[in-house]
């Protein structure tokens, strides 16, 4: 068995691909205007548990964004602050207010020593921190804004997606989050031990390479044995990578749909000849082209 990815963080603000073999780990940093190519070999197995390989090496489906099987899945889970499984985390947490495009802002939690990664993650064009203190302060504080102010806790990437190409300029960005920021903070029911923190917004779009990208043209549905990816890396944000194909397309591929593989180098400039919807006026078309 040769290396697995292990799908992409964010490290000081650059994409960085992770790959595992057994225990073993390694990283490869991604670099705008460089080609990335790769085949899927074989067949995708469950991308463990914390860390930790997967017991009885299962396999999972292509389409799978989890890429866990759900045994993985479910102890992931079980130990999730996100999925409020975890309420004794002596951490300092902050809760922050996040933009992806016009009209898409959502208020979420993260542990304040994760600084601004989870907002990469997530691809956050623009965000704001509200306020920092324990966690079931800011757990009880996010409840409060999504419900006073009437914003979710999470947007699907799709729409994230399907505003890239079109996002106004850095003052047009921050206005509405900030917006929402004094609206936010001006509320009653704050608990005590949250401390409310000023409003700063920071940007992403550098971060991202997102000045200037082309509207997306099609969108990686999954990964197959044998099937090939290929082209230019013009942008990334949150698990989602722009590449300008090498025929004058710009295709997204959702990085979590590579964990679990065994991938090998493609030649440059080869062929994308893994299954792809199309997209037209930021809509995802039905069917594979």
């Amino acid at each position: 068995m040769g290396w697995q990815c292990g799908g992409l963080r964010w490290a000081d603000g650059v994409p960085v691909l992770v790959w595992r073999k057994g225990r073993g780990r390694r990283e490869s940093a991604l670099a705008y205007g460089r080609d990335l190519g790769f085949r899927a070999l074989g067949a995708r197995s469950c991308a463990g548990a914390r860390g930790n390989v997967c017991p009885v090496g299962a396999l999972v489906a292509g389409r799978s964004t989890g890429g866990q099987c759900p045994e993985c899945a479910r102890l992931d889970r079980a130990h999730s602050v996100a999925a409020d499984t975890v309420a004794d985390d002596p951490r300092t947490y902050r809760v922050y207010l996040a933009w992806f495009g016009p009209g898409m802002v959502k208020v979420g939690i993260t542990a304040e020593e994760r600084g601004p990664a989870r907002l990469l993650e997530q691809g956050a064009v623009t965000f704001s921190w509200l306020g920092r203190g324990p966690l079931m302060a800011a757990r009880r504080t996010e409840e409060l804004l999504r419900t006073a102010l009437g914003v979710p806790d999470r947007i699907p990437y799709a729409r994230k997606r399907a505003v890239r190409s079109a996002l106004p300029g850095p003052v047009e960005r921050a206005a509405e989050i900030e917006r929402m920021h004094a609206r936010a903070v001006a509320l009653e029911g704050w608990p005590q031990s949250l401390e409310r923190l000023d409003f700063a917004a920071a940007d992403h779009v550098g971060a991202f390479g997102l000045d200037g990208v082309a509207p997306v043209t099609g969108v990686v549905g999954e990964l197959v044995d044998g099937g090939c990816v290929a082209g230019r890396l013009v942008a990334a944000a949150g698990p989602d990578l722009h590449l300008a194909t090498a025929d004058g397309g710009l295709v997204v591929l959702d990085t979590r749909l590579m964990s679990g593989w065994e991938l090998a180098a493609a030649e440059t400039g080869a062929a994308v000849t893994v299954p792809v919807k199309g997209v037209r006026n930021g809509v995802v078309q039905d069917g594979l082209f």
